[in-house]
């Protein structure tokens, strides 16, 4: 097992200056110099470089990992592009409807042009 040391890893703009004064290290020494390293039983070192990469990209300002809430559901996103089912129906996926407020029961006009089908909502019926 590894044990942490006592001193914290550089962050934020403190550790984007040290990495400037550090450019002809390495990046295995950067890490090192920024604190990004752990103890071993043995008495060697272990370079966490991909914990010191992170911090650099969200000093920054890039983040990989946006929050759940902000990314939204997973899953497919809409390319606006339609294709004719084996039974000849036209599907429109959720990710449209739910784009535009659509309800169930909503009502259209198809409209044909000569290469284009056009739906045009209809107003409500009180």
């Amino acid at each position: 097992m590894a044990k942490q040391k006592t001193s914290e890893p550089l962050t934020g703009a403190a550790l984007l200056q040290k990495v400037k004064t550090l450019a002809t290290l390495s990046k295995t020494q950067k890490a090192k110099a920024c604190g990004y390293y752990t103890a071993t039983k043995g008495g060697g070192e272990r370079v966490n470089l991909l914990q010191f990469l992170k911090a650099l990209l969200e000093a920054e300002g890039i983040a990989l990992d946006e929050p759940a809430a902000e990314r939204g559901r997973d899953g497919r996103r809409a390319n606006y592009r339609l294709a004719v089912q084996a039974n000849g129906q036209l599907l429109i996926g959720t990710a449209y409807t739910e784009q535009m407020a659509l309800q169930p029961g909503d009502a259209f006009e198809l409209v044909l042009g000569r290469k284009h089908i056009q739906l045009k909502q209809l107003d409500p019926v009180d």
